[in-house]
């Protein structure tokens, strides 16, 4: 894959599921990954395992709800590693399910749209700066393939907080698209994650019927398949794309049920 190999790549909710797996696809293809998570351990083990490996990486622990910490966040790998070519807002929750939109409490609601969707534009306030300073750079946000249907699963705010960042994605990419930054955004369908698995381990019966109606292949797709993805549309092989919203999901846009 062409033009990845030293470029700087911050990736938000990189302790586990998408994240690491990117950190894990980015670092095998040259790239230097700054770390984001709040939980910093996960973090120092996998930034061992990369540097043990011969990359380049750096924890950086930060909680995007707070906007301070997010302009840390910037600030600290560029700090670090002189530059920012790229990044991934990956970091997300799931909020309510199984709860229908009027009885989502306001709590709930605020939460998830706050980490989901008003976290991603924060990442990207401080974020373009410093691509600008680049001279050129992209951005993938992690949407959902909740981002382009509606939620069966009663879980709206998190629909809403997904549907948000396809259009903060696309508005953003227009902005932008003359001064030398890409935006896209990724919409996984059910992937194996410490966001999902709970699900199937205890709601299987029900998972395996969302599974079957979400996935023309019938299974759940690997991190490292949507990782594989996001490395494409940060390297210069992605270099005439910009503001789409690629799914990632088995085929379910082929379905008809």
């Amino acid at each position: 894959m062409d033009g990845i190999k030293g470029k700087v790549i911050l990736i938000t909710g990189a302790s586990s599921g998408l994240g690491e797996a990117t950190a894990r696809k980015l670092s095998s293809l040259g790239a230097k990954v700054a770390l984001a998570a709040r939980r910093k351990e996960r973090c120092d083990a996998l930034v061992d395992e990369i540097v043990s490996a011969g990359g380049e990486a750096l924890t950086v622990q930060t909680d995007v709800s707070d906007a301070a910490a997010i302009d840390a966040m910037v600030a600290r790998t560029v700090e670090h590693f002189g530059r920012l070519d790229g990044a991934v807002n990956n970091a997300g929750i799931t909020g309510a399910v199984f709860t229908p939109a009027a009885e989502v409490e306001d709590e709930d609601w605020d939460a998830v749209i706050g980490i989901n969707l008003t976290a991603v534009w924060r990442c990207m306030k401080a974020e373009i700066p410093a691509l600008l300073q680049s001279g050129s750079g992209s951005i993938v946000n992690m949407s959902s393939m909740y981002g382009l249907i509606g939620g069966e699963l009663g879980n709206s705010g998190y629909v809403a907080s997904k549907f948000g960042v396809i259009g903060l994605t696309k508005t953003a990419a227009i902005d932008y698209g003359q001064k030398g930054l890409r935006i896209n955004a990724v919409c996984p369908g059910f992937c194996h994650s410490e966001m999902v698995d709970p699900f199937v381990e205890d709601e299987r019966d029900l998972m395996l019927e969302v599974v079957k109606r979400n996935s023309a292949m019938n299974r759940l797709g690997e991190s490292a398949e949507v990782a594989d993805v996001v490395a494409w549309l940060l390297s210069d092989n992605a270099s005439f794309v910009s503001g789409a919203a690629i799914p990632v999901q088995g085929g379910r846009s082929a379905l008809m049920i």
